[in-house]
């Protein structure tokens, strides 16, 4: 057959083999028989046998010892980088195969404290009585928090009330909601708004809060400076506890403040023209994930506006 061979590999075998590149990425990783054992679980001789039987195999030495250490030579080392590159297309092709399965797993949510308590709760509950494999976590953080969680893929996607830059990312648009300048009324009651831009102090969200975008356009637009700025945080709800408590005044979407102004408890000093856009994003490359696309199908019908 010449240059034609047909290789007929035993899958007890092929494990066998497999056990021993991953035997040696540890022992590479470590460079230290003792830590390599205990990760392994396995004896320190099981260990020096696997990698003499690789060594016998490629016909190369992978380790040296130079004086108490232990070192990679030039094969290890190039071992070592095919080793890894191996074991991270496993972990691939492991992962797109169970996804092939169904929605299942962790999915975690990154979004404001606002979002994870009023809209959140109903429909991940819903979610997870739909699809009971699935285990949602979520991840309570301002816009532009959740955002970068996204890109690093800590979360795997996130409710936003911000624009969110890049063609790399899919959005799914939840909601359109007004926002208002507001205080509460035991202050706003016979005061003039001019009165209380004067007097009473401006109830700020953190700079790295994507709805202090909304504010800054606000105040500038109308050629308007507080008389006085109070930071309480990027959270809605202590934002607005703080307005209640008679703090001062401050710029809220409508949803947080809907049973205060139902209820006369806040004043509405004015209306801001920009509108809160809230959308769900992930990363385009993970959209036909299932959890990821079924949540988003999901909470598009189910988000409570």
């Amino acid at each position: 057959m010449g240059q034609y061979r047909t290789y007929l590999i035993d899958e007890a075998v092929m494990g066998m083999e497999l056990r021993k590149l991953k035997t040696f990425q540890v022992v590479a990783e470590e460079l230290n028989l003792t830590k390599a054992a205990k990760r392994l679980t396995y004896s320190q001789p099981t260990i020096t046998l696997q990698i003499q039987s690789l060594e016998k195999e490629l016909n190369h030495t992978l380790l040296a010892r130079v004086g108490n250490k232990t070192m990679l030579t030039a094969a290890g080392i190039k071992l070592k980088g095919h080793v890894d590159q191996l074991f991270i297309l496993m972990d691939k092709m492991e992962k797109e195969m169970e996804e092939l399965r169904g929605p299942s797993g962790v999915l975690t949510i990154a979004a404001s404290e606002y979002y994870c308590q009023r809209q959140l709760a109903k429909v991940v509950r819903d979610y997870t009585d739909l699809y009971p494999e699935v285990k949602v976590s979520l991840l309570p953080l301002n816009s532009v928090h959740a955002i970068q969680s996204v890109r690093d893929e800590v979360a795997d996607l996130a409710i936003i009330a911000s624009e969110c830059e890049g063609s790399h990312m899919r959005k799914t648009f939840l909601e359109e909601e007004q926002a208002f300048v507001v205080v509460s009324s035991a202050i706003g009651e016979n005061r003039s708004f001019e009165e209380i831009l004067e007097e009473q102090a401006f109830i700020s969200y953190h700079e790295d809060c994507s709805f202090s975008t909304i504010i800054d356009h606000y105040f500038m637009k109308n050629n308007l400076l507080p008389h006085s700025k109070i930071t309480v945080g990027g959270s809605d709800e202590m934002i607005k506890r703080a307005v209640l408590n008679g703090t001062g005044y401050a710029i809220l979407g409508e949803n947080v403040i809907k049973q205060e102004i139902k209820n006369g408890t806040v004043t509405i000093l004015d209306q801001v023209s920009e509108t809160i856009l809230t959308s769900a994003i992930n990363l385009k490359i993970r959209s036909e994930e299932p959890n990821i696309m079924t949540f988003c199908e999901f909470l598009r019908n189910r988000w409570d506006v």
